[in-house]
């Protein structure tokens, strides 16, 4: 297999077991591997995670050199800003240590970044897996795409040099959502750039109810105002965007329930609690009204629009 010389990876750890083993093997299968794997450990604490790291470590038969780097437990953010320091690639691959990569992610992700000058950051589409067997298509984009939602995974691969001007990761944010955080940092540091997508599921994500990105949602509208205040220049002159992207994913999340509590009534099945208090009082200047009288005026039509 292909080394490039052009590329290196970081995979943050945490207490995952046998899982970050799972990370290091799949950067090692890759059909185009990195020069180096660097591991940042963030005070692992469990004797089994110890212990697996330890192995990594002293194990010769890695076909991939791998360094671990270890620092008292101090978030995602720090951690990755740490191995990142210890690279010295133009381009840097980022994995979650529970995550793992399809054998193609290096090969066809670093391509659309030589292939796109203008392009910062790139990754995939997402197979996700435990909880939830899914493809996940997020899109990427440029500044204006990313102000109401994170339009690119995690794991991912973007340019070094964009990393030293946006200031890296925010180590203050430690209740989630850091990554989306730092798209938008490197989008408006390096101006009239963007973020690419290979639109293949080539990363593999483990999906727990107990996960930090479930819980932090949370305290999504918490952590979007910090965002907003940081960010505020940018959603200043892209306002429209913003506002319209938001309602975007509101109406087609709408529309989606609305097909389903259509398809309930045609088919003579009861709807939940929280369905019939919205007929009863559906919501008003969202197009929860326009809704409700879609989903009333189903039975006579025998059609779902």
């Amino acid at each position: 297999m292909q080394i490039n010389h052009d590329i290196e990876a970081v995979i943050t750890s945490f207490n995952q077991k046998s899982m970050i083993l799972e990370a290091v093997h799949s950067l090692c299968r890759q059909t185009v591997r990195p020069k180096k794997i660097i591991i940042a450990d963030d005070g692992t604490t469990d004797e089994t995670s110890v212990y697996i790291l330890k192995e990594i470590e002293n194990d010769c038969n890695i076909p991939v050199p791998v360094q671990i780097i270890r620092q008292p437990n101090r978030g995602v953010s720090a951690a990755r800003n740490a191995g990142i320091r210890n690279t010295q690639a133009p381009l840097i691959v980022v994995l979650d240590g529970d995550d793992s990569l399809k054998p193609a992610f290096i090969e066809e992700v670093s391509q659309l970044l030589y292939e796109h000058p203008s392009m910062i950051a790139a990754s995939s589409w997402m197979h996700t897996f435990g909880v939830l067997e899914a493809t996940v298509r997020p899109s990427g984009g440029d500044a204006a795409a990313f102000l109401s939602r994170n339009c690119c995974p995690a794991t991912h691969m973007f340019r070094r040099k964009a990393w030293q001007q946006c200031g890296g990761y925010d180590e203050t944010m430690r209740s989630g959502f850091e990554d989306w955080d730092f798209f938008l940092n490197m989008l408006e540091a390096v101006p009239d750039t963007y973020i690419g997508i290979v639109e293949k599921p080539l990363i593999h994500y483990r999906t727990t109810p107990a996960s930090s990105n479930i819980k932090s949602m949370d305290k999504r509208l918490e952590i979007m105002r910090d965002i907003i205040e940081k960010h505020r220049t940018l959603y200043q002159e892209h306002i429209t965007d913003a506002i319209l992207g938001v309602e975007a994913v509101s109406m087609a999340r709408l529309y989606g329930w609305e097909r389903e509590l259509i398809h309930s009534r045609l088919t003579g099945k009861s709807f939940s609690e929280a369905s019939e208090a919205f007929i009863e009082s559906p919501s008003y200047g969202d197009g929860g009204m326009a809704s409700a009288v879609r989903i009333v005026s189903a039975r006579r039509t025998k059609t779902i629009e």
